[in-house]
């Protein structure tokens, strides 16, 4: 399994600068506009309900905009989808103000894709005299189609390796926490890129009046602070700032995690911090890590690329949860203990697209993984009398996806509604 870890990680924990749903309608835009003749007279767009909850709300690194058009508007002006995740980093004055030109012509229209898949995005551009369409599905960088004026460029129905996918869900948690201790330190090193590069994120909405400021007003000093200058206060204040900073478009990269940046905030920032506060070593936390990230992955396959329930809050603080409790000196059955703790307590966390207040997510479930972790590694866990929890943890994770299959079937369909009658109202 070792390999197996490793091509993982590496091909699910990578940069992106910005939210991932816009970048990917930018990435697939941007394509199209390479492959189109002519000037652009018309854009449409057809995404899923999944893509369009994510994208509605949320900032545009280096634009001062958010949402859908203005991420579309970008990838055609800037042409660059050789940047896949990255495209919209380091963008010039003159292609945005091409993009907002776009904008402005009101040529831009978004429709909802009558499909099963959570994630897919289809984007056509029309001039005079020709036609571009490229579809991307299933996860962020899959192009499936590129077509321009009838002619086939590619037709690849699956570029994602079904059979990896498909392993996730074969990972235990015992296999995963026995290669974190164990993997050689060489192998897995790469891993302490993602604490740095998200804690860099995070400085920065400590500092700055990002969003909702979550991070930055837990850990400020005056009288009407409720929160006390604590350890578990700064790990939480260090996660949601970095979120702060992300969601209101802060133009620096972010590692994800299984397709998203708070995911790769959530499991990452509170285990960099814990190790330090534990003055760990660089090897210590690169397990932790691999364990944090192995066990978001895990988790969220059962959830589904895009879901119902909120991916940062219950699978990546899961796995933020793991990371700490391995840094206490937690054994296998601690780090059992937690997921059943962590699943007991936020399983029920919805996802209501992505927007400023993620944020808060991001400090519940940083709060819950502290919380968690403390009680595992004192040897206590909810049980299989409790709810959802199973006696066997693989069980207590396999309940999350029977939970969204059959209990939230129609949760996206409402949550999308009333997101879309609000900004209907609000013109």
């Amino acid at each position: 399994m070792r390999e197996l870890y490793l091509k993982t990680l590496k091909k699910e924990v990578v940069p992106s600068e910005g939210c991932t749903e816009p970048i990917a309608i930018a990435y697939a835009a941007s394509i199209a506009a390479e492959h189109l003749k002519g000037e652009i007279k018309e854009v449409n767009i057809y995404l899923s309900k999944n893509v369009i909850k994510n994208a509605l709300g949320v900032g545009i690194p280096g634009t001062g905009g958010v949402g859908i058009e203005i991420a579309a508007a970008l990838g055609i002006s800037i042409q660059k989808s050789y940047k896949k995740l990255t495209i919209l980093s380091n963008f010039t004055e003159d292609e945005l103000k091409k993009a907002k030109e776009i904008v402005d012509k009101n040529i831009i229209n978004i429709k909802q894709k009558n499909t099963n898949k959570a994630l897919y995005i289809e984007v056509e551009l029309l001039s005079e005299t020709s036609k571009a369409k490229v579809i991307i599905e299933d996860t962020h960088t899959n192009v499936t189609l590129i077509e321009c004026d009838d002619e086939i460029i590619m037709d690849n129905n699956s570029e994602v390796s079904e059979d990896l996918e498909e392993d996730y869900k074969l990972f235990k948690i015992a296999d995963i926490y026995n290669f974190a201790k164990e993997a050689d330190f060489d192998d897995i090193k790469f891993i302490l890129e993602s604490a740095k590069m998200n804690e860099k994120v995070s400085e920065e909405g400590l500092k700055g009046d990002y969003g909702l400021q979550v991070g930055s007003k837990i850990i400020q000093k005056g009288n009407f602070n409720l929160f006390s200058n604590d350890a578990s206060n700064k790990i939480i204040a260090a996660s949601a700032a970095a979120s702060d900073a992300r969601m209101d478009g802060c133009a620096m990269p972010i590692m994800t995690t299984a397709g998203s940046g708070n995911q790769g905030i959530a499991c990452s920032i509170p285990v960099a911090q814990t190790a330090r506060l534990l003055d760990k070593s660089e090897e210590e936390l690169a397990r932790a890590l691999v364990l944090s990230n192995l066990v978001t992955i895990r988790i969220k396959k059962h959830m589904g690329r895009l879901s119902p329930l909120c991916g940062a809050g219950i699978a990546g603080a899961t796995g933020a949860s793991c990371g700490i409790t391995y840094l206490l000196g937690g054994d296998l059955e601690n780090i059992n203990y937690c997921i059943n703790n962590m699943i007991s307590d936020l399983s029920g966390m919805i996802c209501d697209g992505a927007k400023e207040t993620c944020a808060l997510k991001i400090a519940t479930g940083t709060n819950a993984a502290i919380q968690c972790a403390n009680l595992a590694i004192n040897g206590i866990s909810a049980t299989a009398n409790d709810g959802i929890v199973a006696k066997d943890v693989e069980e207590t994770i396999e309940s999350i996806e029977t939970l969204i299959q059959n209990g939230f079937k129609n949760v996206d369909d409402t949550i999308l509604n009333i997101m879309l009658e609000k900004k209907k109202n609000n013109k």
